[in-house]
């Protein structure tokens, strides 16, 4: 039975290892090793053989290979000779005179202590996490006959200090491989050569509007460009050039029972190449926002049963009680490692204005993670519709105080305010002026921006694995997810979580009044003329140029960035464009939509207040009522 989802301990003892070696400084493009990391048992040795002999290139195992030649006697008399901690430091001063170049090594479950020697083994080469579950581990150790292993003291179990010991690896590697229950060394060896290829291609991120010749290594950006500029100088938006990154079924069944934040760390590392945002600077940025200093619930994202077949996704517990908090926490940090990062490679230190439009959550929610997490360098710039946000909205915005904000209230509706920012992006005379005369580059921290979208396939995914851990459903069933939609950047997160894996059978868009996508999706024809934006109790999704759709039209058309130039010029022309009908049956077996009236919307607050006590936002009653009236049945 599907069910309808709607969208509403770490050991910290650790010292510093005295260290006066030189470090290597040859770049690791130049040694080009392969080096695999992981707990006692995890499978380095008889991976890395294999590997090696799959990549035609010697393999080295740590142990047997090197440390015992090097000693001149072997690990367990070093182990004697030393005592667990006094080995560590020579395991880890001998680590340091190694020395190779294109070769596949695997390293022992201790090194990863010893942080100079991972230092210099990081500056030759790529470090490959194998992350085996800590249960199959404690098996594979039993069948080994493995009983103790280096710096497990009396009275600490062995689960204890595997526990201990993934602080270290965490802490050191560039790419994670999630090993499977039962999965075999020739699995594990196709998924890092898959992952070795994606690294090196570093496809990078276009533009949806494309020409041919940008497609190409040398025009495509880096994530941290594109967080930079917010949207592309041709109109577009920014989308990676490669596929969809896939998880298997067992691979999301690792992150069950997971807090929040590892299942954000790792969902969100497959987006990126670690050269752009190293796994250790995406977890430090993960596990400062999604904290209870900020979201007044340790699930971050809870999901509540509401009845029947029907769980509420709450989104509310940020610091602006807004859904976009999830993101807009940790996109600031995005933005201010992207800022030093080109600090440090142009020597320059530029300033950026974030320019921003918003229907009533996203402003608040910008201004408090900007001013939080953004540094010095950035000054924000929020539009909004003087009468087309609530009350407590606009309270939240023009409360904010500092030199580097200003709120301003529009004369007109979040589309026109959307529109400005597009036209001043665009304007390229102006924005060389504002970067000439007074040092300015401008950016966007709305959903145009793709470091705005990206954190948010977290909680789509987090959702389904809570319901899986409850034990409401079982890992593989298939739910609907219902989400009231404006800007398509919410829904659109929902697709990519589908695509990574996670098994949404439909994705309900629900409108208001102001419903252009629900005829678009019935129809195939987008046309905003005529059209008159109606001013709503929910005035989120109060849009009627939802800038995501080209980032879904784009991923529907496998990336024929040419098409989708065409339909938005001639949006821009002409008020409209119309899909084929092929496309048009694809994209209805991926999106149902209907819509409702404002009336609906308060008689289905009442309907859910008096059976449930549960009060419903309004920007999630349009999806609740969708729902409820029956126009659009989930299966039972």
């Amino acid at each position: 039975m599907a069910r309808l989802l709607s969208i509403k301990g770490k050991l910290a003892w650790s010292r510093t290892l005295p260290c006066s070696y030189a470090f290597c400084t040859t770049p690791c493009t130049a040694c080009n090793n392969i080096f695999l990391m992981g707990s006692p048992g995890s499978g380095k040795t008889t991976v890395g053989r294999l590997l090696s002999s799959r990549l035609s290139l010697p393999a080295i195992d740590i142990d047997d290979d090197y440390l015992e030649p090097h000693w001149r006697m072997t690990v367990a008399d070093k182990l004697k000779q030393a005592g667990s901690e006094g080995f560590v430091q020579e395991e880890g001063e001998a680590l340091l005179q190694f020395a190779t170049s294109k070769s596949v090594v695997s390293l022992t479950g201790s090194n990863p202590l010893h942080q100079c020697a991972m230092d210099h083994i990081k500056d030759t080469g790529l470090v490959v996490l194998l992350d085996v579950d800590q249960r199959d581990i404690i098996q594979r150790l039993k069948r080994m006959k493995v009983n103790r292993i280096v710096g497990q003291g009396p009275g600490n179990s062995m689960q204890d200090i595997l526990k201990y010991r993934q602080q270290f690896y965490e802490n050191n590697y560039d790419v994670r491989i999630i090993c499977e229950e039962n999965e075999t060394p020739e699995q594990i060896v196709d998924k890092v050569v898959l992952a070795l290829k994606k690294q090196k291609l570093k496809q990078g991120y276009v533009s949806t509007r494309s020409h041919q010749d940008q497609m190409n290594g040398s025009k495509r950006k880096s994530f941290n460009d594109i967080i930079l500029e917010g949207m592309a100088n041709d109109g577009g938006l920014y989308v990676p050039m490669e596929t969809v990154p896939k998880m298997s079924s067992g691979e999301w069944s690792r992150l069950i029972g997971l807090s929040f934040t590892d299942q954000a760390q790792r969902i969100l590392e497959h987006w990126f190449h670690h050269h752009d945002l190293p796994p250790q600077s995406l977890q430090n940025m993960i596990n400062t926002v999604y904290c209870q200093e900020n979201f007044n619930c340790s699930t971050v994202s809870p999901v509540v049963h509401l009845y029947g077949n029907q769980y509420i996704l709450e989104l509310f517990h940020g610091p602006t009680a807004s859904f976009k908090d999830v993101a807009l926490q940790l996109m600031p940090m995005f933005f201010h490692n992207a800022a030093e990062e080109r600090k440090v490679k142009s020597g320059l230190d530029n300033r950026y204005l974030i320019l921003v439009a918003t229907s009533g959550d996203t402003g608040g929610a910008v201004l408090d993670g900007f001013k939080k997490y953004a540094g010095h360098s950035c000054s924000l710039m929020v539009l909004y519709p003087e009468k087309g946000v609530s009350a407590v909205q606009k309270a939240q915005m023009t409360s904010v105080t500092g030199d580097n904000t200003h709120v301003v209230g529009v004369k007109s509706d979040f589309d026109y305010c959307q529109s400005i920012i597009k036209k001043i992006f665009n304007d390229r005379q102006l924005n060389k002026h504002l970067f000439e005369k007074y040092n300015y580059r401008l950016s966007a921290a709305n959903s145009i921006n793709w470091g705005r979208l990206v954190p948010q396939i977290t909680y789509h995914a987090s959702a389904y694995l809570t319901l899986v851990q409850e034990k409401v459903i079982s890992l593989g069933e298939p739910v609907d997810v219902c989400i009231p939609t404006g800007n398509f950047g919410n829904i659109l997160a929902a697709y990519y979580a589908k695509r990574m894996g996670i098994p949404f059978k439909r994705l309900i868009l629900a409108s208001n009044v102001n419903n252009i996508l629900t005829e678009f999706f019935q129809t195939g024809r987008f046309n905003v003329q005529h059209r008159v934006l109606h001013q709503t109790m929910s005035p989120a999704i109060d849009i009627l140029k939802p800038s995501n759709l080209e980032r879904y039209l784009y991923h529907m058309t496998n990336g024929d960035c040419m098409q989708v130039r065409q339909w938005y010029e001639s949006l821009e022309r002409n008020g409209h464009f119309q899909v084929p009908q092929m496309l048009l049956q694809q994209i209805q077996e991926d999106i149902v939509v209907d819509w409702c009236t404002e009336e609906d919307c308060r008689q289905s607050i009442q309907d859910v207040f008096r059976q449930t006590g549960n009060v419903c936002r309004l920007v999630h009653r349009g999806g609740l009522q969708t729902v409820d009236t029956g126009r659009v049945q989930t299966d039972r």
